[in-house]
Parts: C-alpha cells; structure tokens; sequence
C-alpha cells in the first residue's frame, strides 16, 4: 500500500507536466493562424512561453516536494525496519533464554530426583568377614538407583547436589563369641555412625539410619571394622539406602 501511494506521489507531478504542456500548446496552436499574417517568422507570443516555463516550474517544484515527502517517508520505513529487527532479535534472545531456563529446570527436577537401595550380593549366600583391617562393603546387588548415583563397583555414593540426605542401613550376621557383628556408616572417610550386635550365638539383625547435610560430590559408604563378619543370603537381609530430602 505505501508503495502504491510513493508511486502515484511520483506520477502525479508529471501528469500535471503534461496537462500543461498541452494547455500551453493550444493558445500556441491557436496563436499561430494569426500570426501567420502578422510574424511570418513564426516566434511564439512571450505569454505562451512563460505559461509553460510557469507551469513547468510549478510541475517540478511538485516533484521536489513529492521526492523530499517520499526522501522522509523512506527514512521514517527505515527506522521502523531497524525498531523491528531489533525487536526480533530481543525476542530471540528471550526465546534463547526460556529455552536454556526450561533446560536448567529440567536438569534441575532430574538432579532432585535421588534414591538407591542395594543388597550386599547379587547371589549366594556366605559370611564376609573377620578381616584383619577395616574393609569397606560394597553393595552390588542395586534395588533401586534413581539418579545413577550410587556405584555398586565401589560402594560409594556421590552426592550430586548441596542438600539433606537420609541414610539407613540393616545388618545381618550369626552370633560368635570371639567375632562381633556390625558396621560403620562413613562420610568422606569420617566416621560417622555404627550398627553393632554382638551375641554368642544365633541369628543377630541390626540397624541404624542418619540424615546429613552433603556438598556436591561428597561420598557416603559402609565399611566393616576389623574382626567384625556378617552373613547374606538370597533373602538380602544386608541393604544399603539413601535418597536426598531437599536442595540447600
């Protein structure tokens, strides 16, 4: 539409230069029977020429107003192209930025998502212990491991987010005289609580659980002390669990 409206704005001038070019011809036209008898040399009337140096004048003063109107319409076209590539690149960049927020998000849920539980054996059935040195357990048969965050070829745990984390542990074994029962639930190494049963003989089942506040990759792992043994079946008495709380 607006160039419809530039092209007829250009038009217009030189419709009118022609309209006064031939309104200027007919007195000329006219003029010249009579001057026939009059000026054999057949010059125009000095009227007819400024009438259409008059109106030839006026047609391009219209031209330069029409172009100079066209001249600030085509900048006011511009400004409005740059306003809206501009704002199209506003709007991409905001679509970037929704897009990488609805990434972290969903990350984010995934990384929430924390649960394991896993026996001590995959099958069997035998004591592990006494050991003359405290050795850690590993747990490798996985029940459950919401988050791969338990590694059943170490034993270890590794927290994936700053958070509160619950951890139970339930302790199988046949009571000894000279061998106790039980094991320690460890933090990075530290020391942080124990199951413990010792009895001479039977069947002995123990536990014990604790909450703690993890930094990202902080480990949790269950070790036996030195000269403790326990006993695992397929019944999977021996588990190991965790899962996070809440994000801190």
């Amino acid at each position: 539409m607006r160039r419809q409206r530039r092209e007829m704005a250009l038009l217009l001038p030189l419709v009118l230069l022609s309209i006064c070019c031939v309104s200027a011809a007919t007195p000329q036209a006219e003029s010249e029977n009579e001057i026939c008898f009059t000026k054999p040399g057949g010059d125009e009337p000095p009227s007819v020429l400024n009438q259409q140096k008059n109106c030839i004048h006026t047609v391009l003063r219209d031209i330069i107003d029409q172009l100079a109107k066209v001249k600030v319409e085509v900048k006011h076209l511009q400004r409005e192209n740059e306003a809206q590539a501009a704002e199209l690149v506003t709007i991409k960049t905001k679509a970037t930025i929704t897009e990488k927020q609805v990434e972290a998000l969903r990350k984010d849920r995934e990384v929430r998502q924390v649960a394991f539980s896993a026996s001590l054996l995959t099958s069997g059935y035998g004591e592990t212990g006494p050991f003359n040195t405290d050795t850690n357990l590993i747990f490798r048969n996985v029940i459950q491991n919401i988050g791969n965050t338990y590694n059943p070829q170490t034993g270890h745990f590794a927290a994936p987010v700053r958070g509160v984390y619950h951890f139970e542990f339930y302790i199988h074994a046949f009571g000894h005289s000279s061998y106790p029962s039980g094991a320690l639930l460890m933090k990075n190494g530290q020391h942080i609580c124990m199951a413990y049963e010792h009895q001479p003989s039977g069947r002995v089942a123990f536990s014990n659980g604790v909450t703690l506040l993890l930094e990202v990759g902080d480990v949790v792992f269950l070790r036996l002390p030195v000269n403790h043994k326990i006993y695992e079946d397929g019944n999977r008495h021996n588990t190991f669990s965790g899962h996070l709380l809440f994000t801190m």
